[in-house]
């Protein structure tokens, strides 16, 4: 596939639409479905053709990606109601990029195999910035054939490829992987609390920290505390960035996992209690950074 091919892209939200746009900058065809029409319109606008569904979107398509908000979404589109795995032509490549539950991932890989079409779920981390720039990662779960067949194209749309495993395997590295996220964000913003609350300045705090054993992503790259750092969302009033709702999904996930796998997730699952208090008090759809403002009101 190191050629030219048509894909069919569903799911043109916040991430999905930004992805589009680069595949066809690397010149790709794309046919394109949304439930909201402004999302097709502006890809359409880039050089896309509008689809009136999902079903007619992806019936000569070489290439199927999806982008869903959640697992359910996912699971209905391909063996529920939409049926789709039964539109996609045998032989094409399916890469369902949403973050979901292993579980749907694994019965959405298994339909595919018996339809005869090649299969990857490629859950991403980077965020819309990510997105734009071209630079997401891609963690996968599949067949390493397809993982090679289906690079060229995760390489027009992101900077880092892994091959986390077998079917599903993706979506557990990108649930653990949040999990741990949503963990050292509570626990840096923890941090700064305590030593404001105690006379420091944020940003001399922070600063000590990040040279210290308490460094960490969320305190050197997405600092939360507001004005220690440009250009992340604590700067613009936790606005843009990843959502606390997006988050308690995907702490939901880790906990179903870690459910059915008899995991022991004592954090894990104070972080989800935490981002729903959060979520609760109405804050659900700013950046998951805002968690150090239900920690300053506590």
């Amino acid at each position: 596939m190191t050629n030219a091919c048509h894909i069919a892209f569903i799911g043109l939200g916040h991430m999905g639409g930004p992805m589009a746009a680069n595949l066809l900058k690397a010149g790709h065809t794309l046919t394109v479905f949304d439930l909201m029409p402004a999302a097709v319109e502006a890809a359409v606008a880039l050089g896309a053709k509008a689809a009136p569904n999902a079903l007619h979107a992806v019936t000569e398509a070489d290439v199927v990606i999806t982008m869903l908000p959640a697992s359910q979404h996912v699971e209905a589109l391909y063996l529920g109601e939409g049926r789709l795995i039964h539109a996609v032509k045998p032989g094409a490549l399916v890469l369902e990029c949403s973050t979901i539950s292993p579980e749907v991932a694994r019965a959405v890989h298994a339909a595919a195999k018996t339809r005869g079409v090649a299969m990857l779920d490629a859950p991403v981390s980077g965020g819309t910035a990510g997105a734009t720039a071209g630079t997401l990662t891609f963690i996968i779960g599949g067949e390493a054939a397809n993982l090679e067949r289906a690079r060229p194209l995760l390489e027009a749309m992101g900077k880092n490829l892994f091959h986390a495993g077998s079917a599903g395997a993706g979506q557990v590295a990108k649930i653990a992987n949040n999990m741990l996220l949503a963990i050292h964000m509570i626990g840096t913003a923890e941090a700064l609390n305590l030593g404001v609350a105690n006379g420091l300045d944020p940003k001399v705090l922070s600063d000590i920290m990040r040279v210290s054993s308490g460094g960490n992503w969320s305190l050197e790259k997405y600092n939360p505390w507001p004005g220690v750092m440009e250009n992340v969302p604590a700067s613009r009033g936790y606005e843009g960035g990843f959502g606390v709702d997006l988050m308690l999904k995907d702490l939901g996930l880790a906990m179903e996992a870690a459910l059915a796998s008899k995991s022991s997730t004592p954090l894990g699952s104070l972080s989800r209690q935490l981002y729903a208090l959060h979520s609760s008090q109405g804050h659900g759809g700013q950046d998951f950074s805002s968690i150090q403002q239900l920690l300053k009101r506590s």
